[in-house]
């Protein structure tokens, strides 16, 4: 199971549900029984206490040349 972001055209809202990784794609209805479809979720990163960002937490992550794109096979050249 997985939580899936879905976004109603009719009442202009976005939300969430738990679904299985199978329905996915499948259009779901929002909480009023209009149809809703996935969107793309937005996520965010945030600072460490003292500033540092995720890459700066982990030398080993760093030094390594990895990305937090995950592990540098974006092409976004770390």
């Amino acid at each position: 199971m997985a939580i899936y972001e879905y976004y109603c055209p009719t009442c202009r809202n976005t939300f969430e549900r738990l679904r299985p990784m199978s329905e996915a794609t499948v259009a779901t209805q929002c909480g009023s029984g209009h149809r809703a479809e996935r969107t793309i979720s937005n996520f965010a990163v945030t600072a460490s206490e003292d500033g540092g960002n995720v890459a700066q937490m982990d030398p080993g992550f760093a030094a390594s040349g990895g990305c937090a794109c995950g592990g540098g096979g974006c092409g976004c050249s770390n």
